[in-house]
């Protein structure tokens, strides 16, 4: 429901201004403020599944694995979250330049028969890969009776 657009008669957008806003944002956003494309967005995550387990991979460039906390619930849950603080010092002549920057992402997915034991995680190119076990299967049909 959040992709659906209110009918107005002037047509779909909200105003006459709004793809001039837009390419303002665009311009501004990776150019002059990185930072702030960094709070707007979070990491992309591709999930695979097959009879023994789950592999996940997040996009996740540029972090370093001391910023990123991993934690699998007993319910399934499993969160991926990322910490970052950077600081960029510039001495120069008669002023010193400091610019930083804090930014915090997370993630939460349900995995419904995850394995907490034997998860890995593994960080090489910018791309996490965690690899999550799954539960054995209790094949068969129990039968239930009605009381």
């Amino acid at each position: 429901m959040s992709g659906l657009v209110p009918f107005n008669r002037w047509g779909l957008s909200r105003s006459g201004f709004e793809d001039f806003y837009n390419l303002i944002d665009d311009f501004f956003s990776n150019t002059w403020m990185p930072m702030r494309s960094m709070m707007r967005d979070t990491f992309r995550l591709d999930i695979q599944e097959n009879e023994r387990e789950y592999c996940i991979e997040d996009e996740l460039p540029g972090v370093k694995k001391e910023e990123i906390n991993l934690e699998l619930k007993d319910d399934g849950r499993l969160t991926i979250s990322v910490e970052r603080e950077e600081s960029l010092e510039e001495e120069k002549k008669n002023y010193v330049h400091r610019e930083r920057r804090y930014s915090s992402m997370q993630r939460s997915i349900y995995l419904r028969d995850a394995k907490t034991e034997g998860v890995k995680a593994q960080l090489k190119d910018g791309i996490l890969r965690i690899i999550v076990p799954k539960e054995e299967a209790q094949g068969g049909t129990h039968r239930i009776q009605i009381s």
